[in-house]
């Protein structure tokens, strides 16, 4: 059956096709084949034949209006396009790293000895801080590379005297700064009354040994513990005299025979003052930040000092603790860890940096530069440095 000539004209008009039925339909559906192409919009009927579309259904809504922006000048849309372009996501994080293997004891099959594996990405690591420590480095220029133990002794004095020095300042250096452990040692050195008229005045044994404790304890008074700090020095310097020469022992048992002289003060003071390195220093930076790295996971300082030594090569027993000691004062601080100006955090080989921190240092800005006559506009590429809000922690810390 097929459609009436009102239905053919107006489909060609509106460009529809025809319906043409292709299975026998009820005779009560005939009536309605004149509807195959009305309208079901429109307001009015015709009951005399079928009804035209209106002209709103046949055509599309008109796309709405954008409202117009003003940008000014092309410099100032070139300036805002640009900005725009800046606020983009930061790239992608490198690929995940493998999973770091912290050390392992070991086992030899055929000797039986037993060996420590150190972990697989220490090497790395090292360089790593070693290249951050280097002059021109983020890390380079900690308190600990001016105002160490080891630099506090005065360099006039005669050796004696300078490794009694080194004794000293690693005894005052527990629970301090270091600035302030050198602002204690040069009153030592220069306000210490002489233990007998025409003596020389400053740090010696013989002035420790005739000072009245009361003085000694107003001149290193703004060291921590610096009560019981003074009764160590004043006994240490009776057990020098009685026992040791009046020098400082030269072995590990020797020095940590003194009150007051752990481990870790007797390994750094056999180092410095004797030249001689038979064990790794390990402070709170040291235990801190290996454990952070996943390189051992100890309970104390001392257990650090026994695990690095069962792997490190013994080459680097005296460099780690001015390495990791000045890295823990610069960038891996106790408080605000500067995780964005870390290149291990950077790089994805510290386990424990803080994400936000690093995503911010990751991001790329495009700088934009207009000059000042308003018509270059100039576009560099440059690493948005991540801003700390514990910087005023970080100044205090190394203050």
């Amino acid at each position: 059956m097929r459609s009436s000539r009102i239905s053919k004209d107006t489909s060609k008009l509106f460009g529809c096709a025809p319906v043409t039925r292709t299975s026998p339909q009820r005779r009560t559906t005939r009536s309605l084949s004149r509807f195959a192409f009305a309208s079901t919009s429109s307001t009015s009927s015709d009951q005399n034949g079928p009804r035209a579309p209106d002209i709103e259904d046949s055509i599309s809504p008109p796309p709405k209006r954008r409202r117009r922006t003003s940008t000014g000048s092309p410099v100032k849309a070139m300036k805002t396009k640009l900005l725009e372009e800046s606020l983009s996501p930061a790239p992608s994080p490198p690929a995940k790293r493998r999973a770091r293997k912290p050390a392992k004891k070991t086992t030899d099959p055929t000797t039986g000895e037993e060996r420590t594996s150190p972990p697989s990405d220490w090497q790395e690591m090292y360089n790593a801080v070693k290249k951050m420590r280097a002059p021109g480095g983020v890390a380079h220029g900690a308190a600990v590379d001016t105002m160490g133990c080891e630099r506090l002794a005065d360099r006039n004095a005669s050796p004696k005297d300078q490794r009694f020095h080194t004794l000293i300042a690693l005894m005052l250096s527990s629970q301090t700064k270091d600035t302030v452990n050198a602002v204690a040692m040069k009153r030592l050195q220069t306000e210490l009354p002489p233990h007998k008229p025409g003596a020389p005045p400053g740090l010696n044994l013989d002035n420790v040994l005739a000072v009245d404790a009361n003085l000694l304890n107003e001149l290193i008074w703004a060291v921590g513990f610096h009560n019981n700090k003074t009764k160590y020095i004043k006994q240490a310097a009776v057990i020098l005299r009685d026992k040791w020469k009046g020098d400082i022992p030269d072995t590990i048992e020797g020095l940590t025979s003194l009150p007051g002289v752990g481990p870790k003060m007797a390994h750094l003071c056999l180092s410095a003052a004797w030249d001689r390195t038979e064990g790794i220093g390990v402070d709170v930076h040291v235990h801190r930040i290996t454990n952070l790295w996943g390189w051992n996971k100890t309970k104390n300082p001392e257990e650090t000092r026994r695990a690095l030594q069962s792997w490190l090569p013994r080459d680097k027993w005296r460099e780690i603790n001015w390495l990791l000691v000045g890295f823990g004062q610069a960038v891996c601080l106790p408080v605000g860890r500067r995780c964005g100006d870390c290149d291990l955090g950077l790089s994805g080989l510290c386990k424990a940096a803080e994400r936000k921190k690093v995503l911010e240092a990751r991001r790329i800005k495009e700088e934009v530069r207009v000059e000042e006559n308003g018509v270059a506009v100039k576009r560099e590429e440059i690493v948005d440095e991540v801003t700390v809000k514990e910087e005023a922690v970080n100044e205090q810390w190394q203050s």
